[in-house]
């Protein structure tokens, strides 16, 4: 299984790098993980919020795997647990899928991406900081494998 974490935003704390790098490093081989960072858009005065979405959209389009599984993360989204978490992952990965989890930029995802999306996940309905939400994302995805696995790092 591979999943892709791809985020718009760049230059994220040193806390943030090094708690995402704690968390890839902890994950188990036969995931293989990649975080792809996405440029944002060039803040102009006077351009919309979604020519913003607009513009990083197609960057966001021109890395994505033809064949990936498309999870957005919004806020208007559906919360899954970890165990439900769990449980889709072990499905992709017996089907050897290819993941493609999408963090949006400060003005969020453009609705025609959210379409294409196959999944629309919400992490909280509060507003997280974008880098937070990478750190938030990888370890529930080492949660979930830990479920998986039946090791005792989830307690119920």
């Amino acid at each position: 299984m591979r999943i892709d974490l791809i985020a718009v935003g760049k230059r994220m704390s040193p806390w943030i790098e090094t708690a995402v790098k704690e968390y890839v490093r902890r994950l188990p081989e036969n995931i293989q993980f990649k975080l792809i960072e996405i440029t944002p858009a060039t803040r102009r005065k006077n351009n919309s919020a979604e020519n913003f979405r607009q513009r990083e959209q197609e960057n966001i389009e021109a890395i994505l795997a033809a064949n990936s599984i498309i999870v957005c993360l919004d806020e208007r989204g559906k919360t899954v647990s970890s165990q439900q978490l769990a449980a889709q992952l072990n499905t992709w990965h017996d089907e050897q899928q290819h993941i493609s989890i999408i963090i949006g930029g400060a003005d969020g995802i453009s609705a025609a991406l959210k379409g294409k999306a196959q999944r629309l996940w919400s992490l909280s309905n509060m507003t997280l900081p974008h880098g937070l939400v990478r750190v938030i994302m990888l370890e529930q995805i080492y949660r979930a494998w830990t479920i998986i696995q039946n090791h005792p790092y989830h307690r119920k």
